[in-house]
């Protein structure tokens, strides 16, 4: 496998294709998106990597400032902008409750999420996935990127039901007015 990640090497998604970057989900920067479990550039600690990286698949600990007044909803997507492929892998989506401002570790599970967290589907399944990048492959970027909507997602006529929309659907058919966002990066390499 590390042979394969040596290959790859050069070839990643990028940052252009993240959500951070699409133009439906611009908004200003507002919300301080942190975490007990890793700082904003800094390595995330085994046990959040999946299982078959040696990790225990257990979402970090998130917790931000309280979103602006007239926030409906939170949507949390994370994302690993070094795979190699097109786009961005996206490991994990959520809707949460804009009461919501922290969130434990292991709280977006699919089977048993936390309070106020709805699990959307990712591209890998529903719930937190962690990371597991490629052998050899470089560290991998995951973003963890909030968005404070002005109205809740499942309002808008005529787009895909946020609980099946998959996010190469979810996400370019948003059109609720982004009240404010916040992201955070941590790294992981094999």
């Amino acid at each position: 496998m590390t042979i394969l990640g040596r290959l790859l090497k050069n070839r990643r998604s990028g940052e252009s294709q993240a959500a951070w970057n699409r133009p439906n989900l611009h908004g200003p920067e507002l919300l301080d998106l942190s975490s007990r479990s890793f700082e904003h550039g800094a390595t995330i600690p085994t046990e959040h990597n999946a299982k078959n990286a040696g990790g225990r698949n257990l979402s970090p600990h998130l917790a931000w400032n309280p979103p602006p007044a007239g926030t409906a909803q939170l949507l949390l997507v994370v994302e690993d902008t070094d795979v190699p492929t097109p786009k961005p892998a996206v490991h994990c989506v959520v809707l949460i409750d804009p009461a919501v401002h922290d969130l434990p570790p292991g709280a977006l599970t699919a089977r048993d999420p936390a309070p106020g967290v709805t699990v959307l589907r990712s591209f890998i399944g529903r719930g937190y996935k962690g990371p597991a990048p490629i052998k050899g492959h470089g560290p991998h970027h995951y973003a963890f990127q909030l968005f404070a909507f002005a109205t809740p997602l499942d309002t808008a006529p005529g787009r895909p039901a946020p609980d099946e929309a998959r996010p190469a659907k979810l996400l370019p058919s948003i059109t609720a007015t982004v009240l404010a966002r916040g992201r955070l990066i941590g790294t992981v390499e094999r």
